[in-house]
């Protein structure tokens, strides 16, 4: 739906907008059989060998199981959090686990089966700092295909009583000035770039949706800012999503 919004009319802020070319079958042109790794060896079906081949009418390379031809789908991975802001401040957590131990991000983590989306992000947060949390609106959705991830950050408040702490997975939690946010020792490219954004954003007083991809080297290092570009990136001010 975001699609049929003219830039120039509504503020829509883009750069390189879908440049990426795709052929017929709806794949990228860079897609091969090398860039699928295998992710298993035995078959969950009936423990046979894997091997990794393109099967009939599919378009990419898939595990299949030699003996019993179950086909091991392997999708992207969701994670969701907060980008909590309490008094102008930014809420982040020192993290206590790998990756990125001892470096800064906002609460995040995997979705579970069985909840939405919104409840992920404030489970993560409750979990990781100790917060509870009002959910605003979507802020960020990045695409990290190199990882097989993609990520969705909502904005949100600190709720009642407005206490935080660290949880099990977080040495410290500290509320950040946006201008002191300390960016060489965050932990995520996806969380570095939407904690620019917010900053960015929040000075302007206007917030949008933001939504990219982020490319990033393969076996770089999460954090390395040498490592990533934001693309096909757009903000959608809020003031317009709420029409949508």
């Amino acid at each position: 739906m975001l699609g049929f919004f003219n830039g120039s009319d509504v503020g829509f802020k883009h750069e390189q907008l879908y440049s990426r070319q795709y052929d017929s079958t709806g794949s990228t042109a860079s897609t091969s059989q090398a860039a699928v790794p295998q992710l298993s060896n035995f078959c969950r079906k009936c423990g046979g060998k894997i091997i990794m081949r393109q099967p009939p009418n599919e378009n990419e390379v898939r595990h299949v199981c030699e003996t019993c031809g179950f086909i091991d789908y392997y999708n992207p991975k969701l994670v969701v959090g907060c980008i909590v802001e309490h008094e102008g401040k930014v809420l982040l957590c020192r993290r206590a686990i790998q990756p990125c131990k001892g470096l800064w991000t906002v609460p995040a983590g995997f979705l579970e089966m069985g909840e939405s989306t919104a409840a992920g992000a404030a489970r993560e947060t409750w979990e990781e700092a100790n917060a509870r949390v009002e959910i605003m609106a979507p802020y960020a959705q990045w695409d990290i295909p190199v990882i097989g991830q993609s990520y969705l950050l909502f904005r949100a408040k600190l709720a009642a009583p407005h206490s935080f702490s660290p949880g099990a997975e977080s040495l410290e939690t500290e509320l950040f000035e946006p201008r002191d946010i300390p960016f060489d020792e965050v932990a995520f490219s996806s969380v570095s770039t939407a904690l620019r954004l917010f900053a960015s954003d929040l000075a302007d007083g206007s917030f949008h949706i933001h939504h990219g991809v982020i490319e990033k080297k393969a076996g770089a290092p999460p954090n390395d800012p040498a490592a990533f570009q934001l693309t096909d990136h757009f903000a959608i001010p809020t003031s317009v999503s709420s029409r949508m």
